[in-house]
């Protein structure tokens, strides 16, 4: 009795795994997700690139991270279409332009291509969530630091990418602290394109005019350390503040050697991580609240997710610089 007991119990495991190895797995071989980036030679969306194939990897999927190698719009868009054209399981796209990328956004969604946007957002669009920093947040963060430690008065250079949605919500954020400060003048904006070497051009052609200048705020990741590059040339560093944008190694080592006051860093490994997340979430329609996401009156997804930021300085340089590195030992 007991052995026939055992024979079927012995029958019954067999039975289970033989049903549950037939199981269709959850992630196919098929599925395929993009990222398209602004410029992928950008330490910020190098970073960017490790969390969206980290995620990858959790997954089993298969990905892609994308996009021009210089600041370029039009190639941007040109990858975004050649992603589409794969018929992807999904796309996460940073637009350098709201405005150029909506109607090809509205097609790939039309499409049935989920559409998700990173960092920079084209909320007009028929995308489906934007996942990145509050950015008018981030520019009062930046905007009261350079405030501070200027005690409230000075003339200021602007260091931004004029038009791209998320540096003008930068600046509504630092315009709105400078209403309260009457005597900061931002006497000079340098559209850098994202390069540090127009950052870098900008600030030598001010001082080498003479142009007074007090401080240098910096509203994308390239122009701390081209600001900072330029001061170091003319053996000014620390001379005139600088407060940065993100924490790429160049920006960090010029906080080391105080050419750079601070930074207000975001969270790009983050936000594309759960990008990632977000976009297998709708591919599976994994969120019940609707049938399907592509018929659904609104988004069962959030839609809109801030992934926050923090102002990095002198006092606490070494613990990112040490938590960064023991993230990049584990890859």
């Amino acid at each position: 009795m007991k052995a026939r007991q055992m024979s079927a119990v012995l029958l019954g495991i067999f039975l289970a795994g033989t049903l549950i190895s037939c199981r269709k797995p959850f992630h196919q071989e098929t599925e395929h997700y993009y990222f398209v980036a602004s410029n992928i030679n950008l330490p910020y969306w190098q970073e960017a690139q490790a969390g969206f194939e980290d995620s990858g990897r959790g997954l089993g999927v298969r990905v892609d991270f994308t996009g021009p190698t210089t600041y370029s719009p039009e190639e941007q868009l040109a990858a975004f279409r050649e992603a589409v054209a794969a018929h992807p399981s999904g796309i996460a796209v940073a637009p350098t332009r709201s405005e150029l990328f909506r109607k090809d956004i509205d097609d790939a969604v039309q499409a049935g291509i989920p559409v998700i946007c990173v960092d920079s957002d084209a909320p007009e669009s028929r995308r489906i969530l934007f996942i990145g920093t509050d950015n008018v947040h981030a520019g009062n963060q930046s905007g009261r630091r350079l405030a501070e430690i200027l005690k409230g008065k000075g003339q200021i250079a602007l260091i931004t990418v004029p038009g791209q949605f998320n540096q003008e919500e930068r600046r509504q954020g630092v315009d709105a602290v400078f209403q309260k400060y009457p005597d900061i003048k931002i006497v000079k904006t340098i559209d850098d394109r994202g390069d540090p070497r127009i950052a870098n051009d900008g600030i030598s052609a001010m001082l080498e005019k003479k142009e007074k200048l007090d401080g240098i705020l910096c509203l994308e990741a390239a122009g701390g350390p081209g600001a900072a590059e330029a001061l170091h040339r003319l053996d000014m560093d620390g001379k005139i503040p600088i407060v940065a944008m993100d924490k790429s190694p160049e920006t960090l080592d010029w906080i080391s050697r105080g050419s750079i006051s601070a930074t207000v860093a975001q969270k790009s490994y983050t936000m594309a991580f759960y990008a990632l997340r977000f976009l297998d979430d709708l591919h599976h329609n994994v969120v019940h609240e609707f049938k399907d996401w592509k018929t659904a009156p609104v988004t069962p997804l959030p839609t809109y997710v801030d992934t926050g930021t923090a102002v990095i300085d002198q006092k606490n340089l070494a613990e990112f610089q040490a938590a960064t590195a023991e993230r990049r030992n584990l890859q």
